[in-house]
């Protein structure tokens, strides 16, 4: 009998120790205050200019190990690393806009037209997707924030046309459009593109609001809150979706509804739980059998964006008011780890090619502009969190 009370209370020791160590160990989060996380955003938008070629295209992949770039490319990532880097002009870098006109240069030369409407075309495949529109848009309009210049507002009107032929009666968005039928192909959506394509358009509402770029974002918006993640049969319910989150930041005071209310706090809890997981990884092998590898910083940068858009939505709408101290929390801490894990200037020393490690994130000796492009936006977002912290009394 004693035997037996001794195995059990064994067992049980094991058990809690082996939680310990895996899901209930304890949040890391390392310091990071408003100096550092503009040195750590600075480093990443250096990297996205110092990495563009003169015809206005980015280095796609850097494998530092072969101190050799990647011969692939991609116009989706190409648009979104542009929109990154107006994102950080509208947030007072302006410094940024050369760059990032240089990458809407190369953009407009690839356009294909069709109707009333422009749309992004791979130069490579003649593939046309909502994604690339979707990013090129959501870009424009942020340098329209940053400048007041009307100078694009002719083309964000015919993309924005494009993105609403892509919309279903149901609100979901199809991903390509076909140009040997004519036609979006009515048989792909777009988990990322769906949300892109939401952030755009409700931007679009912003600058120019009585021209009904409302009404398609609003059959989006309901489409992501209530039905996406069955319809599309999506894992692990609500998928975390950072386009969306910054869709609900953008449309805050329209006002939302209830249900999209509700998703929003979905989105909170999910993006809150990846960060507290993440923060438990340190990565080597005695860390990794029990919490997985290191995540990349293009998808831990998502999280820091889909939090800070969560957090800018609770403090200004009282019904998620409750979880604005969590989420500026678990923002910090995601930037923490963001800024903790980039390859500073004085390590790039080491690097075969420094130029193109420091103010990078390398994962198996791999980095990728998105890599630069999430970081960067999470950061940078993640600064007006700590500055109304260190502001509090």
């Amino acid at each position: 009998m004693i035997a037996s009370i001794g195995a059990t209370l064994g067992v049980c020791v094991i058990g809690i120790v082996l939680l310990r160590v895996t899901v209930a160990a304890p949040q890391r989060c390392p310091e990071i205050d408003t100096e550092s996380l503009q040195v750590s955003a600075d480093a990443s938008a250096t990297w996205i200019e110092i990495a563009q070629y003169p015809d206005g295209r980015y280095v796609y992949e850097y494998d530092a190990g072969a101190d050799a770039f990647s011969d692939d490319y991609n116009v989706v990532r190409h648009a979104g690393v542009t929109m990154s880097l107006y994102q950080a002009a509208a947030l007072g870098d302006e410094s940024r806009l050369q760059a990032a006109d240089l990458g809407t240069a190369w953009m407009e030369e690839r356009l294909i037209e069709h109707d009333d409407w422009v749309a992004l075309r791979n130069p490579e495949t003649g593939l046309v997707k909502l994604g690339a529109s979707s990013l090129m848009l959501a870009g424009l309009t942020q340098r329209r924030l940053a400048t007041g210049e009307p100078w694009y507002d002719d083309l964000m009107r015919r993309l924005a046309r494009f993105l609403v032929v892509m919309q279903l009666p149901d609100g979901a968005m199809l991903n390509y459009w076909d140009p040997g039928t004519e036609a979006p192909d009515p048989t792909v959506r777009s988990r990322y593109a769906t949300g892109e394509a939401l952030w755009a358009l409700a931007q679009m509402h912003r600058h120019f609001p009585g021209e009904g770029w409302d009404e398609p974002a609003w059959r989006i918006a309901d489409y992501l809150a209530l039905h996406r993640d069955e319809v599309e049969d999506l894992n692990f319910p609500p998928w975390p979706d950072q386009w969306a989150a910054y869709s609900l930041a953008e449309m805050a005071d329209w006002p939302l509804k209830d249900h999209h209310i509700e998703y929003a706090r979905a989105l909170s809890e999910r993006f809150g739980f990846l960060i507290r997981v993440e923060s438990q990884r340190t990565g080597g092998a005695a860390n990794e059998p029990f919490h997985g590898r290191l995540t990349r910083a293009a998808g831990l940068g998502t999280w820091v964006e889909g939090l800070t858009s969560m957090w800018r939505l609770a403090s200004t709408d009282e019904r998620l008011a409750d979880l604005a101290p969590k989420l500026a929390e678990r923002a910090v801490c995601g930037a923490g780890i963001l800024a903790s894990r980039q390859i500073t200037f004085r390590e790039s020393a080491d690097w075969p090619s420094p130029d193109l490690a420091a103010g990078a994130w390398f994962r198996d000796g791999i980095t990728r502009m998105d890599d630069q492009q999430h970081a960067l936006s999470g950061l940078a977002l993640t600064q007006a969190i700590l500055e109304r912290r260190e502001d509090t009394p």
